[in-house]
């Protein structure tokens, strides 16, 4: 290890950042030093809007990964190195405002069903109950079910924040089945070791599998089983305050992006074609 990773490392620990953020900014840095075959130390500007263009124009990266590049090098400059006066010069790209793809309650209904594992058929479905993302189910302990209290305890989601979200009582004699076959003692979904929690690969491969198997001719991924779950909760009469406590945003504006894909919306006013009554549609 380089002795920038490291203190780079050491800062991002200091500031208290959540392990996948710093494995994925270690890695964005590594592979911009790997492109110019040289330590950020010793490049600059030039070369920063050179690697900016090569993302964007030869390797198309998504623009959420190129926020998150963008991210890693500011902080890189900013804090590790401080060169404050570089990071202006570092602009974040205007993001694509896309609307998520929705599943319909039938839609789930048999993608669920088309998944024979039990151990996948129990993240899935926990997944989907609670609205969860792909990390914080997969890192759930039996401890955090409380049955008693027909709740489910988030413990460190993302922002380093502990939520509650709802027990589904569907859900539940589910987990029940399940933790009798299984026997989990810590991870509720442990991976290879006992001691460990099931990757986030395997859960999406799972899903994946899952969605070619369920014929829905949409990609099914755990956000598009959390996007349904917040969409399905809106359109069911539920305020978007509550989505947002349960979905653990930061912002309510992130949350009322469902109000633009839900049917309840969408569909509350009646197109004025419909009031051409002297048109023949045959």
């Amino acid at each position: 290890m380089t002795p920038l990773r490291r203190r780079m490392i050491e800062d991002m620990r200091v500031r208290n950042f959540a392990p996948g953020t710093q494995s994925t900014y270690v890695r964005h840095v590594a592979r911009f030093a790997q492109h110019f075959r040289k330590s950020p130390e010793f490049l600059g500007l030039e070369e920063l809007r050179a690697y900016q263009v090569y993302l964007v124009q030869e390797k198309q990266v998504s623009w959420s990964i190129f926020n998150s590049v963008v991210c890693a090098l500011r902080f890189l400059y900013r804090v590790t190195l401080g060169r404050d006066w570089l990071i202006q010069q570092i602009p974040f790209p205007r993001r694509e405002k896309t609307l998520p793809v929705i599943l319909s309650l039938s839609e789930v209904e048999r993608f669920l069903q088309a998944i024979p594992n039990l151990k996948h058929r129990a993240i899935l479905m926990t997944a989907y109950a609670a609205g969860l993302r792909v990390s914080e189910v997969a890192s759930l302990r039996v401890s955090d079910i409380d049955s008693p209290r027909m709740v489910i305890c988030i413990r460190q989601g993302k922002g380093r924040k502990d939520r509650y979200v709802m027990l589904s009582s569907r859900l539940l004699p589910m987990l029940r089945a399940y933790w009798k076959i299984v026997r989990p003692t810590d991870c509720l979904f442990p991976g290879r070791r006992p001691d460990k929690p099931i990757g986030r690969s395997t859960v999406a491969w799972a899903c994946q599998k899952a969605s070619i198997a369920s014929g829905l001719g949409k990609r099914v991924t755990v956000r598009a089983l959390r996007h349904a779950f917040a969409t399905h909760l809106l359109e069911a009469g539920n305020d978007v305050r509550t989505i947002q406590l349960l979905l653990g945003h930061r912002s309510l504006q992130t949350t009322q992006r469902y109000i633009h894909v839900s049917t309840k919306t969408v569909c509350a006013t009646s197109s004025p074609f419909d009031s051409l009554s002297g048109l023949d549609t045959q």
